[in-house]
């Protein structure tokens, strides 16, 4: 939300701006609640990244812990900068994280192990390359909201054939983080004038950066453990500092 003051970084070129002052507490930052708010979705992945190490398991899991990571740290740029660049060094990483999630939730499945990793490799290399060329505006988020609800059957489809509870509720975490995470984006977009005259900003957009990197936290950590099931590693869920969920496998002593 421009508001005219100096700015390192110069004139606004994104596509877009959220519902936050521009440049409140340091001119090296364009929109600071924003910004900072990419920290925990980072720490989350790192968390898990660690842990899919740890206990080996497939590197899917572990290119997508580090997706993760590169997704909140071009968010971070893109916010703390409001620079078409660094939009795009944001939204790409977005439409690659799913395309990964795709991938992971079909490929147990797939009879042709090579066409599927080979043509969402080439979707997301020529869309990069569309995407540094073309600005889609709202033509993104609608493509952007199909690739994830091409993986919403698939996601149930798991969470109906896993009967252990506590991997259960990872998944409903996964649900109520999406839903209240996305309310939280669309109420700053959409009421965005309203909420600019109350005495205190929300800043809903920071919210759905906390709320996501939750949800895709609980994600992996539902998806690892179903992937450990199909692989007969006897997995169950466990908790660090008995608060935050992970996957504790024991693998056959032939793997």
């Amino acid at each position: 939300m421009a508001d005219g003051i100096s700015s390192f970084w110069g004139p606004v070129t994104s596509t877009s701006e959220c519902c936050e002052k521009n440049y409140a507490y340091s001119s090296y930052i364009a929109e600071f609640y924003n910004t900072i708010s990419n920290i925990l979705p980072i720490l989350l992945a790192f968390i898990g990244l660690v842990n899919a190490i740890r206990q080996r398991f497939e590197k899917r899991f572990t290119v997508l812990h580090v997706s993760n990571m590169i997704l909140a740290i071009g968010s971070m740029l893109y916010h703390a900068t409001l620079q078409r660049l660094q939009q795009q060094g944001d939204e790409t990483p977005m439409v690659w994280e799913m395309l990964l999630y795709m991938y992971i939730l079909y490929s147990p499945d797939w009879h042709y192990r090579s066409t599927m990793p080979t043509f969402l490799f080439l979707y997301g290399a020529i869309f990069a390359v569309v995407h540094s060329v073309i600005r889609f505006g709202i033509g993104f988020k609608v493509h952007y909201v199909i690739l994830c609800l091409l993986c919403i059957p698939r996601m149930y489809k798991y969470y109906i054939h896993t009967n252990d509870a506590s991997a259960k509720k990872l998944a409903k975490l996964y649900v109520a983080t999406l839903s209240l995470g996305s309310l939280c984006w669309f109420s700053d977009r959409v009421f965005c004038k309203q909420i600019s005259s109350w005495p205190i900003n929300p800043q809903g957009h920071a919210l759905w950066h906390l709320l996501m990197g939750f949800n895709s936290y609980f994600a992996n950590t539902f998806l690892m453990f179903c992937r450990a099931q199909q692989r007969g590693w006897a997995p169950k869920v466990v908790y660090l500092t008995g608060i935050l969920p992970y996957v504790e496998i024991e693998k056959p002593k032939t793997q």
